[in-house]
């Protein structure tokens, strides 16, 4: 019994610490442009039945199994991704920009060791960064190219006077007395956004579909100029609820302290059972 006791403490420890690392992340990244926190949710391992014995009187308005039960355990079951709207945040900036629909995401293109990847962010603190040819690319903080609707990096001829983007993610550029549409931001709708991989950098990728038994259009599918929301000179801000957060580590904490001192004090009786022994 006491090593099942043991058991039982060191595999939540365990669990519990990886909550705490999830809460962790939601914390530091508070502050982080697009942030979409994470909720960990927990199970329990195997439970078993000591001496199931039928006993009709004991059973008489009871609805657990006679006995003892005794668990394993537990364990995190699943991690979901909160993807609740983060509050809008005027900026005066025009490449700051806020997608205004929940599951609705930029395309940026990140090199990997497999080659150029298309990955997902909802941070659009972007930026004109200047290449060959005289041009500007669009990019987000990191450097990473945002892709447009053609799936390729928007480029624009630099020497243009101003430029706008508007509601449904087109670019129009003023040059003298024209002004023309050049580009427009590539934004996809997450169908199926809890099979979304989460990678660095605030983004997500897409999983394995054939190992999952997707397609692609499964999961994410292209959005259409009518049904896009995006507002410039502003910006989404994390989703976190800091005072949420901070109470679930507080809780964490004491589980862990519970589970540390169960631990403790198992080890303290098997030391008593090994001196009555000798």
């Amino acid at each position: 019994m006491v090593n099942r006791a043991v058991m039982q403490s060191a595999v939540t420890m365990g669990q519990v610490q990886r909550k705490l690392d999830i809460i962790g992340q939601n914390i530091s990244n508070a502050n982080t442009a697009g942030y979409k926190s994470r909720q960990a949710d927990f199970t329990s391992l195997l439970t078993q039945n000591i001496d199931n014995l039928k006993d009709k009187e004991a059973a008489v308005g009871r609805r657990t199994p006679d006995g003892i039960r005794l668990g394993s355990g537990a364990r995190l079951g699943h991690t979901n991704l909160d993807l609740k709207q983060g509050t809008v945040r005027t900026t005066d900036r025009e490449l700051d920009l806020a997608l205004l629909k929940e599951r609705h995401l930029f395309r940026v293109q990140v090199p990997t060791e497999a080659g150029n990847e298309t990955q997902y962010t909802r941070a659009g603190n972007f930026y004109f960064s200047p290449v060959e040819n005289d041009q500007l690319m669009l990019t987000t903080g990191e450097g990473h190219p945002v892709l447009g609707d053609d799936g390729e990096e928007i480029r624009l001829d630099n020497g243009f006077d101003d430029f706008t983007i508007w509601g449904d993610g087109s670019i129009s550029v003023k040059r003298g007395d024209r002004e023309e549409t050049e580009a427009s931001i590539g934004i996809a709708e997450a169908i199926r956004p809890r099979m979304l991989e989460e990678t660095e950098g605030n983004r997500f990728r897409l999983p394995d579909t054939e190992a999952l038994g997707f397609n692609e259009e499964e999961i994410l599918a292209a959005v259409e100029n009518e049904d896009r929301s995006v507002r410039s000179n502003s910006l989404e801000a994390s989703n976190v609820d800091t005072g949420q957060q901070m109470t679930g580590m507080l809780q964490m904490q004491r589980a862990y302290q519970f589970n540390a001192r169960a631990l403790s004090t198992s080890d303290e009786m098997m030391g008593l059972v090994n001196q009555l022994r000798s």
